[in-house]
């Protein structure tokens, strides 16, 4: 039981990973390789604020800004200086890896024995239940560290998905939504679309770098690797969300997205349960990637190809 709540409060996790990846990828079609640097830089600030005594919700929110400054950067290089949206989420991506360095001061931080919002959340679990460290439910134990922090978790990410579907409600979230639909159009009623691009590359990132402050917290530590291949999970997560849901309204799109991710790290788990390598993680993700590419194709030439029959 505790590695089935582990593997839903991962994929919660990482399910802002995702809807950072879901407004770059879906909203401006800005293949941004920024994520892999901005998992990292997120962790990296966290930790090494809450390391030196910053509350975590403070260190978290750090994060985000500096996920969103990692996302302004790759933005204005694409929009001010026209060097190709791929090139330059790279250079931004190559130069986080060192900028993590330094703001780490090594390669790995743990965080064990620092107050986070992981032990803050078994604090408060553990006093609800009045002392108790495990529960019964439905015939299996269940620890209530485990059972606190995805509560915990499940709740951040419903607060942060309803602020992101209010906020593309609003007219600078269409602005943005309508930049990536048809520049032309936007340029045509006065809104400055690089603006805009920037703005939404920022965002973007700012999720990614929020997801990546959370996981460290999680898993207690930070690590300057931990980035590599983030930007391939929340791609997936997105691909399989638009299959789970099957449509392109948005506020299923982003619950969408937070299924998938969650969908996706199970079906990770249960690949590596039946003894598979950990070693072979990151080609089973790409595995997985490469059907949730291809199915969704497949399924619909046959839906095209029944229907002419």
């Amino acid at each position: 039981m505790s590695l089935l709540i582990g593997t839903f409060t991962i994929g919660c996790i990482l399910s802002l990973l995702a809807l950072g990846v879901f407004i770059s990828f879906r909203i401006f079609a800005f293949p941004d390789i920024t994520a892999d640097g901005s998992v990292t830089l997120g962790a990296a600030v966290a930790a090494t604020l809450m390391v030196h005594g910053t509350s975590p919700p403070l260190a978290s929110l750090s994060a985000f800004a500096a996920g969103m400054l990692a996302g302004a950067c790759t933005g204005t290089l694409y929009t001010r200086f026209k060097i190709n949206s791929l090139l330059s989420g790279i250079l931004v991506m190559t130069a986080l890896y060192s900028i993590n360095l330094h703001i780490m001061g090594k390669s790995n931080v743990p965080l064990l024995s620092v107050n986070t919002l992981v032990t803050q959340s078994e604090q408060l679990g553990t006093k609800l239940m009045r002392g108790a460290t495990g529960f019964n439910l439905a015939g299996w134990e269940v620890s209530v560290r485990d059972a606190s922090v995805l509560v915990a978790v499940t709740a951040a990410v419903t607060l942060t998905g309803t602020l992101l579907y209010l906020f593309l409600r609003t007219n600078l979230g269409m602005a943005m939504r309508a930049t990536g639909d048809n520049v032309q159009m936007i340029r045509s009623l006065g809104v400055n679309d690089r603006n805009m691009i920037v703005f939404g590359v920022a965002i973007s990132n700012g999720f990614v770098a929020l997801s990546g402050a959370l996981l460290a917290q999680y898993q207690g530590f930070a690590d300057v690797g931990m980035g590599i291949g983030m930007v391939v999970w929340g791609l997936a997560s997105v691909i399989i969300g638009e299959a789970l849901v099957g449509t392109n309204q948005l506020g299923l799109t982003i619950i969408g997205a937070v299924m998938g991710s969650v969908l996706f790290r199970l079906l990770v788990a249960v690949a590596l349960r039946w003894g598979l390598s950990p070693n072979d993680l990151k080609l089973i993700t790409a595995g997985f990637v490469f059907c949730a590419l291809i199915v969704p194709q497949f399924l619909r030439k046959k839906r095209l190809r029944s229907a002419h029959a």
